[in-house]
């Protein structure tokens, strides 16, 4: 089977090529080259900036893949040149969507791939839901072989998760827990949430590959393992080998502080809800995910241990949050 990878050397994409390799793909990355030290080997890398339509017609032409994923479209004019770039191209193009695009706050607990999408609070869920709207646009009106896949939180051993924390200092969130630092949790911790492991999403993704069953369908691919914010931090909290001080704030209140955490924790993190996976699950026979969050938190500070270099620490978002519990926790002493 021939696969080309749009991006392909992201968190979660470089699960799947690795995984696809693993599985006899002949795989093909798309990139513009500055990545290189992150391509697996075995895959072939096609140099190009999607963007650049006519460069890009140059390079494709002439070549056939069984299967396209775009793991780099955000906005529905990429859509809309994919549908132009790969019409007659490919049997199978697959968006990465995600979950984040459903009703927030949730009418029901537990989404299905039919849950009503509707997000208008994140500009990053507003985006995506016009990304599958135009998608299926063009499978419906001129048969392109459009595939949606939606994970929810996914990881892996280059990030530490959490909800509000550095994604470009992932060791700073252990770095606060292991200096006793209070830990920012959003309401009381308790809603649910489910976060899954890059290594278990490759399998789905990598399953539905040249599948021809799942053209105009959507697909979760997630974990089955749901946990509350509490109950992730004080896994992580014993990886790291100290017990979490945890401080729980209304996502109104961590907002006024961090506004760049307001779009994720009202758009997605502060509402409770489950994913159902079981559709990804009849389409790949045997598709189970098998790395929960107490062995992937663990494979993740073993990697960033063994690599004093990436153990960087956020120092201006450290200096707002402890401004931040300063603040809250002298309000909540005037109180008294």
């Amino acid at each position: 089977m021939k696969v080309l990878f749009i991006g392909g050397t992201g968190l979660i994409s470089t699960a799947a090529s690795k995984l696809a390799l693993q599985q006899g793909v002949e795989l093909y990355l798309l990139n513009r080259g500055r990545r290189e030290g992150f391509v697996p080997e075995g895959a072939t890398v096609l140099h190009g900036d999607i963007n650049d339509r006519a460069a890009m017609k140059k390079l494709l032409d002439g070549r056939h893949f069984d299967a396209v994923v775009d793991w780099i479209a955000f906005k529905p004019e990429d859509i809309e040149r994919d549908v132009e770039l790969f019409t007659e191209k490919t049997d199978q193009y697959i968006l990465i969507s995600t979950v984040a695009t459903y009703q927030r706050p949730p009418s029901h607990y537990l989404f299905d791939e039919s849950a009503p999408q509707h997000n208008p609070g994140w500009p990053y869920a507003v985006d995506k839901i016009a990304c599958e709207e135009r998608l299926l646009r063009a499978y419906r009106e001129m048969g392109f072989p459009a595939t949606i896949v939606r994970p929810s939180h996914t990881y892996g051993e280059t990030t530490i998760p959490f909800a509000v924390t550095s994604g470009a200092h992932p060791w700073t969130l252990i770095d606060r827990i292991r200096n006793g630092k209070k830990i920012i949790v959003p309401g009381d911790g308790t809603s649910l949430w489910t976060i899954t492991h890059n290594t278990d999403f490759a399998k789905g993704l990598v399953g539905l590959l040249g599948n021809s069953q799942t053209l105009g369908q959507a697909f979760h691919i997630t974990s089955d393992e749901v946990k509350t914010w509490n109950q992730y931090l004080a896994v992580i909290g014993q990886a790291a080998g100290v017990k979490p001080d945890a401080i729980h704030m209304t996502s109104e209140c961590i907002s006024l502080f961090l506004p760049e955490f307001k779009g994720g924790l009202f758009g997605d993190v502060s509402n409770s809800y489950v994913v159902d996976n079981r559709k990804i699950k009849a389409f790949v026979p045997g598709y189970q995910a098998t790395t929960n969050f107490e062995r992937g938190i663990r494979q993740s500070l073993v990697y960033f241990e063994a690599r004093p270099e990436l153990q960087t620490i956020d120092e201006e978002l450290n200096a707002r949050m402890d401004k931040m519990i300063s603040s809250y926790e002298s309000f909540l002493a005037g109180i008294n």
